[in-house]
């Protein structure tokens, strides 16, 4: 009893000279966390106020406010340990050993960061973009350091690396995405007038972009038809409802005008030896 009753007075002795000359150190450490927080986060709320004034890109602003806030947290963490007598030439030191040891076991990850990083800071594209990439193609909905994610018009979500993209060729079409279609009318057609019916028809097309003008024009001269093509911007979000709608308007307006759109066809002729 007596033995457990002398260890109590130890431990209360060393937890009273711990209060007596460090409380006053441990109290000034929290302090300055807490004034660090409240400081990080008043400078990143300026920052992204700042910036939506000079109409930087919302990803952008995001990831230099984030940035900013985390490197003022660490200045104010710095101080506090230093407020506490504890050195941090030690924590430097194990902190770059793992940088590198973790550099080896998250190549993937950190190849994707730095990917996402230039796509920011480069501006490849921005959210609200219409993108082709891999095959995949969709509006951007997110960009983060590590993936940016794609919405379809079906309302898939496609969600890429970003390692993936910095090294492809991609198409950027901003909000649309341009439609390539090909109608053939018959040689005894006038193709100026079939030009001019198909540009009319497309006009017809609702919730096209205004701005965007289609390009109508010969394309070929096929064996059994001459080719007319034509190109419009649609709307990535109702990409293949508008594609069948200038599909259904373009064929509609030419067979209204009778003009003929012959099938595809060749004539083969057998020749007998005499």
């Amino acid at each position: 009893m007596q033995e457990e009753l002398q260890l109590v007075q130890e431990v209360y002795n060393i937890v009273i000279n711990f209060m007596v000359n460090y409380s006053f150190q441990l109290v000034g450490s929290v302090i300055i966390l807490v004034v660090g927080f409240i400081v990080a986060g008043w400078v990143g709320r300026v920052l992204t106020r700042v910036q939506e004034q000079r109409n930087v890109d919302t990803t952008l602003a995001q990831f230099i406010a984030s940035s900013v806030r985390a490197l003022v947290i660490g200045l104010f963490v710095i101080i506090a340990l230093s407020k506490l007598g504890i050195s941090i030439n030690p924590l430097i030191a194990a902190i770059g050993g793992l940088a590198v040891g973790a550099s080896f076991a998250l190549q993937g990850p950190v190849s994707n960061y730095g990917a996402g990083l230039m796509i920011i800071l480069t501006r490849l594209y921005k959210v609200g973009d219409t993108i082709t990439i891999q095959q995949c193609y969709g509006e951007v909905a997110e960009i983060t350091l590590s993936t940016t994610t794609l919405i379809t018009e079906d309302s898939e979500k496609i969600i890429i690396p970003n390692k993936q993209i910095t090294g492809e060729i991609h198409r950027n079409s901003n909000a649309n995405r341009v439609l390539e279609g090909c109608i053939g009318i018959a040689y005894s057609a006038s193709p100026e007038h079939a030009i001019q019916i198909v540009r009319a028809a497309i006009s017809t097309v609702k919730g096209l972009p205004a701005d965007l003008l289609p390009q109508v024009g010969i394309a070929e001269f096929a064996d059994s038809s001459i080719n007319l093509d034509f190109r419009v911007w649609l709307p990535t979000n109702k990409f293949i409802e508008k594609q069948h709608e200038v599909n259904l308007a373009v064929f509609n307006a030419l067979t209204a005008e009778n003009i003929s759109i012959p099938f595809p066809q060749r004539e083969v002729r057998i020749l007998q030896a005499s």
